[in-house]
């Protein structure tokens, strides 16, 4: 969502720019596929002014979800989801495919703050969440790729090597599975260069999430929840929201934009939009596959700190991505971001030293968005006193958190007292991020320091002191 004026306007422009039959070709290697499928065709924007019960601000899962599981506790509650451009068009149709239990603050930071017992259960709620998205999938018959075949870390130093293994050694400690394998172990599921030994945890589902969150619009719709897509948000307030198509007056507004949070006003500084970009190669025949692995719809990364992630696509690709573009100047989000030349030639680069297998496929498809990052790296739901719920800060780790939200957000709205509404990131509200320059100075050099920190270890091969660095200023 974007407010008017300036370059968030001229933002906002560009994003409907799919208008006059584009398909929205190029945001997304996931998009592309939905696209061949069939025609993209934009729901109606809103027609004028309108009521609701509930008025749910962003179509992507987080929003979607929650209207979902609205209308499963009371069908006959009026649930509106407006969308500045299409359902999916945020980082629900970008994303790297995993649906995991990953959520941005560990286990021991969740203990730090909330006590062992709620970290537990936070733990076990993230697992049990990726059961629920493969469960509703398949119950709505949403074909998306879903295939439950965990991740698997790879190490590639002695000192990723040895956070691993603290870290498969603590994971018991919070109820989770993670495994550590020797090399040949490792070689059963994916077959790298330079692989000191990794671990796998069961916990995550390969998904194409462009189909995933378009089949999930599909299915509220059904539902009968209403979609007003071509509808841009300009202001959330309590009990309405003004569009540049009309008011919405509801008894609660849901705010489900993550990223896109600090374009309305008085939220510049709530996240921080920090890109992450992807490529994908053409379908690779199965002499490379062999090679490589991968049969089971396993997701993979590895130890270092500026984070890298990958899929095998159902239909024979390498999809892989990582951070390392840069943060914009106060907090812009813009199409002109989607994609970095430079950070695209890196990913590259990183996917052939990984597998030397793949050095001679072309890469069809390089792609991006924005993520949300709160300050203290701690994903958050709630309905505050004035009836707006949010929920979001997700750092990339939201296909699967999305979902959680969406169940805890439609118990907090219906009154409903669960144990998702005890959970520890309920009602969390994390410190806001500084102003400019200080914002800017800040995460640029988390970013580069992250860098860095993988230059150190492969150089001395002992875990970083500026790694620990950075850990102590998020807390994550």
């Amino acid at each position: 969502m974007s407010t008017p004026g300036g370059g968030d306007a001229a933002a906002a422009g560009a994003a409907l720019a799919w208008s006059a039959g584009r398909d929205l070709a190029g945001l997304s290697l996931w998009f592309d596929q939905v696209a061949a499928d069939a025609p993209i065709e934009p729901r109606e924007p809103l027609d004028g002014d309108t009521t609701a019960d509930v008025v749910v601000v962003g179509a992507g899962l987080t929003g979607l979800w929650t209207a979902y599981y609205l209308l499963e506790a009371d069908p006959a509650l009026d649930v509106l989801v407006v969308e500045q451009a299409v359902a999916g068009f945020g980082a629900s149709g970008r994303n790297g495919g995993w649906c995991s239990a990953l959520f941005p603050a560990s286990a021991e930071a969740l203990a730090r703050r909330h006590g062992e017992d709620a970290a537990r259960s936070m733990r076990a709620a993230m697992r049990d969440t990726v059961v629920e998205v493969g469960g509703v999938a398949a119950a709505e018959e949403i074909d998306c790729d879903f295939a439950y075949g965990g991740t698997v870390t790879l190490a590639r130093t002695p000192a990723q090597l040895a956070r691993l293994t603290a870290e498969a050694r603590d994971a018991t400690r919070w109820g989770d599975e993670l495994d550590l394998l020797t090399p040949a172990e490792v070689a059963a599921h994916v077959r790298a260069d330079g692989v000191l030994g990794g671990a796998w945890t069961p916990d995550c589902a390969r998904v194409q999430p462009a189909r995933l969150v378009r089949g999930l619009a599909d299915a509220v719709e059904a539902r009968g929840v209403r979609i007003a897509e071509q509808t841009r948000a300009l202001r959330i307030s309590p009990r309405a929201v003004v569009t540049d198509q009309g008011t919405v007056r509801a008894r609660h507004v849901v705010r489900a934009v993550e990223a896109w949070t600090p374009t309305f006003p008085g939220s510049r500084r709530d996240l921080a939009p920090v890109y992450s970009l992807m490529i994908a190669t053409e379908p690779l025949p199965p002499s490379v596959w062999d090679l490589v692995g991968l049969d089971r719809g396993q997701t993979f990364t590895d130890g270092r700190h500026l984070l890298v992630y990958g899929q095998r696509t159902a239909d024979d690709r390498l999809a892989f991505g990582g951070r390392g573009a840069p943060y914009h100047w106060g907090s812009a989000v813009e199409p002109a971001s989607d994609q970095d030349p430079r950070v695209a030639r890196a990913l590259r680069r990183a996917l052939v030293e990984l597998f030397p297998a793949v050095r001679h496929a072309r890469v069809t498809h390089a792609w991006g968005g924005p993520l949300g990052v709160p300050r203290d790296w701690h994903a958050s739901v709630g309905l505050g006193d004035d009836g707006i719920a949010w929920a979001g800060g997700y750092v990339g780790d939201g296909v699967g958190t999305a979902n959680l939200a969406g169940r805890t957000l439609a118990d907090l709205l219906t009154g409903t007292d669960s144990a998702l509404t005890r959970l520890p990131w309920v009602g969390h509200r994390s410190p806001r991020w500084e102003p400019e320059p200080l914002r800017w100075a800040g995460i640029t050099a988390g970013l580069r320091g992250a860098a860095l920190a993988d230059a150190e270890e492969r150089l001395t091969g002992r875990p970083s002191r500026v790694a620990r660095l950075l850990g102590s200023l998020t807390g994550a």
